[in-house]
């Protein structure tokens, strides 16, 4: 692919950035490649000089970001040497101004600003393929990921395109979900997952009352003071830059059938299926069959793709129309998070 020019020159120095500047090199600051032959997700950009200073060079470039972004779906920013959480903050921001760092669904450790670690999951896990909070009514548009030090083994996180898996899908599946819809529903206090007061960020039952009724969710207090909710949402939108239809939510994340089967096990041996931790159903409680879960996992297995983290690297995504996971990996693994350009279901054409 060609070269990326930049604009008018930016700056030199930054603050905390010593001598690090932007310089050009031979016309361009940046080369752009594919991550394999012929494959388009991602889009690998790399310095053209070892001065190119990534967070100066994304405020000047934001437009061909964005539109490189729009065609890849996800962008690899590899050498450029970004080590610091401050500098990960500094180019997320350059990106995207109002980074998002509130989400009770995710607590974490706060690194720098608004960067965080990865909400914790263990690492002998296989956290699979899914759209960035789609089951909740507000979710991120971008997600960037970077790495301050690789597993010693594993740890990638595999990219799927939602474009592509809409596609592939059984057409007749595809229909179904579109008219039904995927309902969540999850059951609080069961030991297993984060308790209602962490996810709300409340101890005050009536505010999570109108946080439900806020967000399009039921909920329903049940003894001992555990919390049940449920809410419907759609199983795809159409993506409002693209035009495209993207398969977006987290059905695989919520049923059973797509758990480890020591663990499937485990649940349905302690719980009935309505006081599963976690559940879901087609939008009008209908179930969904586990051969249909099946044949998605299938369709997001065949349309994976895995690289080995670098250190420095980082990965912008967009959530839409790139679904992400994390493979399981052995010994230490650092990584930084960030979220932004919040939208929610009544933003997009359903």
């Amino acid at each position: 692919m060609a070269d990326t020019t930049t604009t008018p020159k930016p700056r030199l120095n930054l603050p905390g950035r010593g001598a690090r500047k932007l310089v050009e090199a031979g016309g361009a600051l940046v080369r752009e490649e594919r991550l394999t032959p012929g494959g388009e997700l991602p889009l690998v950009v790399r310095p053209a000089s070892a001065d190119v200073d990534l967070a100066d060079w994304a405020r000047h470039n934001a437009a061909h970001v964005e539109q490189r972004l729009a065609t890849h779906g996800a962008v690899l920013f590899r050498d450029f040497a970004v080590t610091a959480p401050v500098h990960f903050e500094q180019f997320a921001s350059a990106l995207c101004p109002d980074l998002f760092n509130e989400n009770g669904e995710h607590p974490r450790r706060t690194v720098s600003g608004k960067v965080y670690t990865p909400v914790f999951y263990p690492p002998d896990k296989q956290l699979l393929w899914h759209n960035e909070n789609s089951f909740n009514h507000q979710w991120p548009t971008r997600i960037w990921f970077g790495c301050l030090r690789p597993a010693d083994a594993g740890g990638e996180t595999p990219l799927a395109d939602s474009r592509r898996v809409y596609e592939m899908i059984d057409p007749a599946v595809r229909r179904e979900f579109e008219a039904r819809g995927v309902m969540y529903v999850r059951n609080y206090g069961t030991g297993l997952g984060l308790d209602w007061q962490t996810v709300f960020r409340t101890d005050d039952p009536a505010e999570v009352e109108r946080r439900c009724h806020t967000a399009g969710m039921a909920c329903e207090w049940k003894s001992g003071g555990r919390l049940k909710t449920s809410c419907v949402r759609p199983a795809a939108v159409t993506h409002p830059r693209t035009g495209e239809r993207v398969w977006f939510n987290q059905a695989q994340h919520w049923h059973v059938a797509c758990l480890a089967a020591e663990d499937r096990a485990a649940l349905t041996a302690s719980f009935a299926p309505e006081d599963l931790p976690r559940h879901c159903y087609f939008g009008d409680g209908g179930i969904i069959e586990d051969s249909v879960m099946d044949d998605i996992l299938a369709v997001y297995q065949e349309l994976e793709v895995v690289f080995p983290w670098q250190r420095g690297d980082i990965v912008m995504v967009d959530n839409l129309l790139t679904a992400h996971g994390r493979n399981r990996f052995e010994g230490a693994r650092e990584m930084l998070v960030a979220m932004g350009a919040m939208m929610t279901y009544g933003e997009v054409t359903c």
